[in-house]
């Protein structure tokens, strides 16, 4: 066992022990300081409430800061309702405005307007500022703090004014230049300052900014942001005046919110809010158990279909050995082309009206797909069971391979025009809709070729 694995067994078995003397949390402290702050998140974050406020006291102000910052903020609204100290408003107040918006939108209104009224009039202002746009807004990621330029500042003056005012923004490597109302005129690298001349003038030097407006949508600010390989992007109103910047960090958080919540949707359940082994089992069957209710009335539509073709597996009970297979192919393949369709509508590849090039394009991919597929099909259901058997068998994959590759190319693009969400539509509902439809094309061509 490494040291650190020792240490971190010394910290769980401290915390387990419920310390209460001074001497007992002189130690936990003592103990926490030799770990990691990645180590010390994940203590937090899987340990219950009790021992996670129990540990996070012990920490001194920079450590839990840093640890604060890194949770998520529904297990930060958990650990504060946990704590309720003086150390609580210390931290608060040095969190960025963005991040205290996200986090006060996780507390009970009257703890977050208790710590509203702890801040300073300027921090108070400006997270009002941040709360004051839609949650999924990109202006509620934003810093409102920014330090900016004038056209007319020389690159001298410029320099001077980033190197009295660099501590207080969140980031000096991309200076907006805005006007004397604000108004977002271009942007400026730091790098492009410090080995341009003196005498230059700022106004001369400056490029047009890839921006955004406060009210896009976060995802979509997110994508465009990466598009741009940007290390920040400001953020204007409605009538361009910068109101922000947005960085690479929190670019990354939204969308890795966003890809952990399409996962968990594709997949069935609902994103937990916190960490997996901190999530409380109800709160886990929660997410899911919503998702099977619908899957299972909708997979009633299977049986349904089983039951009008009755008496054709009655007739050639050879057919029923054929269903695991067609129905699993059907919804592969549905999934392959919604989970494509998705992503590319993601980051911004695919738009609602190239719906009918998807529909083209997947239909001849399905095709194909089907093509193979049913060429093998028929040659291996042929030879053991008879052409007529290997005929239905090749028919139904050319058919059913299609169809599903259509349905699942064309699903996360309905999604999309209704303002549901793509990944909702994908692979659960599409593998439903793709049993219960294949085998209504089985039976039918098999009913057909077999003359039943």
């Amino acid at each position: 066992m490494t040291s650190s694995s020792a240490t971190l067994e010394t910290v769980r078995a401290l915390l387990r022990a419920d310390p209460q003397s001074e001497a007992e949390l002189e130690q936990l402290g003592l103990e926490a300081q030799l770990l990691p702050v990645g180590e010390l998140v994940y203590l937090v974050e899987t340990r219950p409430a009790t021992e996670a406020a129990l540990l996070f006291r012990v920490l001194d102000k920079a450590e839990a800061l840093a640890v604060f910052e890194a949770l998520p903020p529904q297990h930060q609204a958990e650990l504060i309702s946990a704590l309720r100290t003086p150390q609580v408003a210390d931290i608060i107040g040095d969190l960025d405005p963005d991040d205290r918006a996200s986090l006060f939108d996780e507390l009970p209104a009257s703890v977050a307007e208790r710590l509203m009224h702890g801040l300073d009039a300027d921090e108070r202002a400006m997270t009002t500022a941040v709360l004051g746009y839609p949650r999924h807004a990109i202006g509620r990621y934003m810093s409102p703090e920014v330090l900016t330029l004038h056209p007319e500042h020389t690159v001298g003056e410029a320099l001077a004014h980033v190197r009295a005012h660099a501590e207080e923004p969140e980031t000096i490597y991309l200076l907006p230049v805005v006007d004397a109302s604000r108004i977002l005129l271009g942007v400026i690298g730091l790098r492009r300052l410090l080995v341009a001349d003196e005498d230059a003038r700022v106004g001369d030097l400056a490029h047009l900014a890839v921006h955004a407006a406060a009210t896009d949508d976060r995802e979509d600010a997110a994508r465009r942001f990466f598009a741009a390989k940007l290390l920040a992007m400001p953020i204007v109103d409605g009538e361009g005046r910068l109101v922000g910047i947005v960085t690479v960090d929190d670019a990354v958080d939204i969308l890795e919110q966003e890809n952990t919540e399409d996962s968990a949707r594709t997949s069935g359940s609902e994103p937990l809010p916190r960490s997996y082994l901190a999530t409380p089992i109800l709160r886990i069957v929660r997410s899911r158990i919503v998702w099977l209710l619908v899957l299972a009335v909708s997979a009633i539509l299977t049986v349904q279909v089983l039951e009008v073709f009755e008496d054709r597996l009655d007739q050639v009970v050879i057919l029923a050995l054929f269903i695991p297979l067609l129905t699993g192919t059907g919804g592969n393949t549905g999934n392959q082309a919604a989970t494509t369709v998705t992503r590319a509508l993601a980051v911004g590849e695919v738009r609602v009206r190239d719906l009918p090039r998807v529909v083209w394009r997947e239909l001849r991919v399905g095709a194909m797909l089907g093509a193979v597929l049913g060429s093998l099909g028929f040659v291996v259901a042929g030879l053991v069971y008879g052409i007529a058997i290997g005929t239905v068998m090749g028919l139904t994959l050319l058919s059913i391979c299609t169809m599903a590759a259509i349905v699942g190319g064309l699903m996360p693009l309905v999604a999309k025009k209704v303002g549901a969400d793509p990944a909702v539509f994908s692979n659960p509902f599409i593998s439903t809709f793709c049993d219960a439809t294949g085998l209504i094309i089985y039976f039918t061509i098999a009913t057909a070729v077999l003359g039943l």
